[in-house]
């Protein structure tokens, strides 16, 4: 079965990356482009102004996601390795763009996470369902488009997984110390990279604990694996702390307009993401199962420790699970492991007449599981506005490397990333705009009927003007 399990592996891993260069050359213009722009504009920046890891950049100015002006665009979130490992990755291959490396990134990082869901199934429950979870982990639609997004969740999980892996061979080998910290130092990355994935780490403590049962040594197991795994997180939490103008306001992330255990909040998450998106609505029977059965104490523990800090991560950031369905993203190998468990069952533990109608279900179960979770997301891969990405390559044709240029898109930053230039998401208080040194107005509503445009066309040089989008020169007046 070892043999069978490797070749599984292998054509999981295998068939995972092919699936994920669907949309592989997409200008960052799909679903949730803003984040993605945001996270894509830091490695951008690491290019173009120098590598400075402890003040990375990005292309917003404006005062709208801290709530002050941000002159020099700074992105005090995760620490930017995902984006520094692009960079590096982007200076070996430079044929490539640089967001085609950050996907690469991001579909690396999920193809490990494939083959660790795999292995901690196999050491924990049996190998056929170490098997069933990699392959629909490689297949599932949520994973296919977000596993090739570029976000830092793929990376960070990829990280966490390997620490729990880790962990979880250190039971059966010698060298419990050395393993302990090697996990420590794979958490402590995951959490840089994404801090909620510490939610995923939920099973850690059980099992460094469980190890040693409640000795001395296992509490010194747990002290240094908490403490090498927590210190960079809680040093880099304080250095931003200099820097609020680059800090996104995040309290409402926790319980927006106070949606926690309200009707809207279970509704959004477990029956419009967890059900319909992810699951296609028929994986909810194999998961359902999956939840309920366990024959392995070992397994047991650890999938419960898991379910708990799923659980936990949904009810604390409430406000952010609901907005984001990319919040979603830290949960996927908790999904695909009590759905693999649950089809698993079906497929393993009934004799006789049952088997064929446990087998027919687990298959009608995948199959719609998959087609109705793509009919939702084959949607996220399409670009909605290409006019904003014509308009882009306009201006960034045309405009010096140094402008800097209002892009008018309701706050969103996809359409100001396109312009390859800092500035400001949003129009109004232009005089402000000019003063903090705003050279360029591009606009994809170049009608009279849009009087910002209008009045600013009347008052400065136009560059460019069609019935797509339009270009003003801010610094020449008429």
């Amino acid at each position: 079965m070892r043999n069978i399990w490797i070749i599984a592996a292998f054509l999981s891993v295998t068939l995972a990356f092919a699936v994920r260069l669907k949309g592989f050359n997409n200008p960052v213009a799909d679903w949730h482009s803003w984040r993605q722009a945001d996270t894509a504009s830091v490695a951008r920046n690491f290019i173009k102004y120098g590598i400075d890891m402890f003040r990375p950049r990005y292309d917003d100015l404006s005062n709208i996601q801290s709530g002050k002006d941000n002159p020099s665009g700074l992105r005090m979130v995760e620490f930017p390795l995902y984006q520094i490992a692009g960079v590096y990755i982007y200076k070996l291959f430079p044929k490539l763009t640089i967001e085609e490396t950050l996907r690469i990134i991001s579909i690396a990082g999920t193809c490990g996470s494939i083959l660790l869901v795999g292995l901690l199934l196999f050491d924990l429950e049996n190998p056929f369902t170490g098997i069933v979870g990699m392959f629909l982990y490689a297949v599932l639609p949520f994973s296919i488009y977000y596993g090739r997004a570029i976000l830092p969740d793929p990376t960070a999980t990829f990280f966490a997984l390997l620490s729990l892996y880790l962990l979880v061979v250190s039971q059966y080998k010698r060298k419990h110390f050395l393993l302990t910290s090697c996990a420590a130092v794979s958490a402590a990355i995951s959490l840089l990279v994404r801090p909620m994935a510490i939610f995923l780490l939920f099973p850690s403590p059980f099992l460094i604990i469980r190890q040693s049962k409640f000795s001395f040594h296992s509490f010194i197991r747990l002290f240094v694996y908490l403490f090498i795994s927590l210190l960079p997180l809680i040093l880099w939490r304080l250095w931003i702390q200099r820097y609020p103008e680059g800090i996104p306001a995040s309290v409402w992330l926790l319980n927006y307009n106070g949606i926690r255990f309200k009707g809207a909040w279970f509704y959004w998450l477990f029956a419009k993401r967890i059900g319909e998106l992810i699951l296609g609505y028929w994986g909810l029977i194999p998961f359902s199962l999956g939840i309920i059965i366990s024959r392995k104490k070992m397994y047991s523990l650890f999938s419960y420790c898991w379910l708990i800090g799923a659980l936990m991560y949904l009810i604390i950031f409430a406000g952010g699970n609901v907005q984001h369905d990319y919040y979603q993203v830290l949960l996927i190998p908790v999904i695909i492991w009590f759905t693999a468990e649950g089809v698993a069952f079906l497929f393993e533990h009934h004799t006789g007449i049952y088997r064929p109608i446990s087998v027919i279900l687990a298959v009608i179960s995948l199959l719609f599981t998959w087609a109705f979770s793509w009919y939702t997301v084959r949607t996220y891969f399409w670009i909605n506005r290409p006019e904003i990405v014509e308009a882009g390559k306009a201006a960034d044709r045309i405009l010096p490397n140094d402008a800097r240029v209002i892009a008018p898109y309701n706050g969103d930053t996809t359409f100001l990333y396109q312009t390859k230039r800092q500035g400001w998401p949003l129009g109004f208080d232009i005089e402000k705009k000019l003063a903090m040194g705003a050279t360029t107005y591009v606009t994809v509503s170049p009608t009279d009927s849009d009087l910002e445009t209008r009045d600013l066309a009347r008052r400065f040089t136009v560059l460019v003007r069609n019935d797509k989008y339009a270009i003003i020169d801010l610094t020449k007046s008429k």
